[in-house]
């Protein structure tokens, strides 16, 4: 398997949601990686769905912007440069709060990353 993956395989890759947009950029399907990373944007005045990643952990870089993050019963509130981390199983989710788009990196710790939306 090639360990490059160009710019233009990620972008045909891009998954587009109503609140924003989803780019995987390695996992075990795309590049036989034990973990999974991937550029995620909120657009200003959006959120993603509450959920969770019940098997891994995910780590959040935020390269631009604000949110509010929902973490379980707690909200915390990052900016570009900060780090969050996301137990397994907590429900959680990004608020943009800004009047920019929020671009962030997500790592998750399993190549085969879950996730359950909160009901």
């Amino acid at each position: 398997m090639n360990p490059l993956r160009t710019k233009k395989e990620t972008e045909k890759n891009i998954i587009e949601e109503d609140w924003g947009s989803l780019a995987w950029l390695a996992n075990s399907e795309l590049t036989n990686s034990d973990i999974t990373a991937g550029r995620v944007i909120i657009k200003a005045g959006k959120a993603n769905p509450r959920h969770c990643h019940d098997t891994c952990e995910e780590i959040l870089y935020l390269l631009h912007g604000q949110l509010t993050h929902s973490l379980g019963d707690k909200k915390i509130k990052i900016t570009a440069g900060d780090t969050l981390v996301v137990p397994p199983g907590i429900m959680h989710n990004g608020i943009n709060t800004g009047n920019v788009d929020a671009d962030m990196i997500v790592i998750y710790s399993s190549g085969q990353r879950d996730f359950r939306k909160e009901t």
